[in-house]
């Protein structure tokens, strides 16, 4: 599952700082705080058929993030949409795109950890590449030993750049041959994998784990509305491994892969029992919401 680098993006312009950059000349300082300490915030934000899908809800959690973090000198939504409409208009993308937007803390004064060496404001960073969905068909997961950050230590509500935690299930997974490494909360119930969150399915219940642990995802939550709107029988629940095991179905859900099947977990292959595929139906809804919702690009 390993991402190839896609020739389109060679020449790409990438706004950095206020300025549309080519690729080659898109560089931050050293001084920068995503560079001092991972102090930044970020959104993978997707471009379907013209229009930018939930990009009020992305802002909106951008903003939450960098207000928890307490950052000075956030642009607001107007320039934040302006320099990604900029950014989208100069490489011409107008579909199947991703957009990974990020928001630092901003050049400090001389390298140190305290927040008072920012006084330059933040520094945002707008990065749109030719990207379609990064997860095959279906894909494995494989429990890691690195447990989920817990709000005691680093509150999975703040969508922050420190993904360390996130990259050592990773490697784990890398070395196990799995796509992905799934991440138990402190009691030892799931919470989401690396970089995705988890449904499973179970006799035509779509569950969930409580955002407890986990990123409380927007395709996630896209998810369970439209469950809701669609009859299907949805809700949040602690769940433990043996119940992902003994699932019907289970999927993962993110920007960067939307929804994707999983095929085994630990080596145990997910087994559906009661037919007729759940999963397929919810796919359906949100692909046909990806087609007619989303901001227009102005051209």
């Amino acid at each position: 599952m390993l991402q190839q680098s896609n020739p389109k993006n060679d020449h790409i312009f990438i706004h950095v700082g206020g300025a549309l950059l080519p690729r080659a000349d898109a560089k931050i300082s050293v001084f920068d705080s995503v560079v001092q300490g991972g102090d930044a915030v970020w959104e993978g934000i997707r471009v379907y058929n013209g229009r930018i899908f939930h990009l009020d809800q992305h802002l909106e959690r951008l903003q939450l993030s960098a207000h928890a973090l307490d950052f000075k000198g956030v642009p607001d939504n107007a320039a934040i949409t302006e320099a990604i409409f900029a950014t989208l208009r100069a490489n011409g993308m107008y579909d199947g795109v991703h957009i990974r937007l990020t928001l630092t803390r901003g050049q400090k004064i001389t390298s140190g950890m305290d927040p008072r060496l920012n006084q330059a404001g933040c520094t945002l960073i707008v990065l749109a590449e030719w990207k379609p969905p990064v997860y095959p068909p279906s894909i494995k997961l494989m429990t890691s030993s690195v447990r989920r950050n817990s709000p005691m230590h680093l509150d999975s509500k703040i969508h922050h750049n420190n993904l360390l935690n996130n990259i050592l299930a990773k490697i784990e997974a890398n070395y196990a041959g799995a796509d992905a490494g799934l991440m138990l909360d402190t009691d030892g119930y799931v919470a989401e994998a690396n970089g995705v969150n988890v449904f499973c399915i179970r006799k035509g219940m779509v569950f969930t784990p409580h955002a407890d642990y986990c990123l409380p995802g927007i395709t996630r939550a896209t998810v369970l509305e439209l469950c809701h709107k669609n009859g299907i029988p949805a809700q949040e629940k602690r769940l433990s491994l043996t119940e992902f095991y003994t699932a019907d179905e289970v999927f993962t859900t993110g920007t960067m892969g939307e929804l994707t099947q999983v095929a085994s977990m630990d080596g145990r292959l997910i087994v559906n029992r009661h037919g007729p595929s759940v999963l397929e139906a919810v796919a359906n809804h949100f692909r046909k919401l990806t087609e007619n919702e989303g901001v227009v690009i102005p051209k």
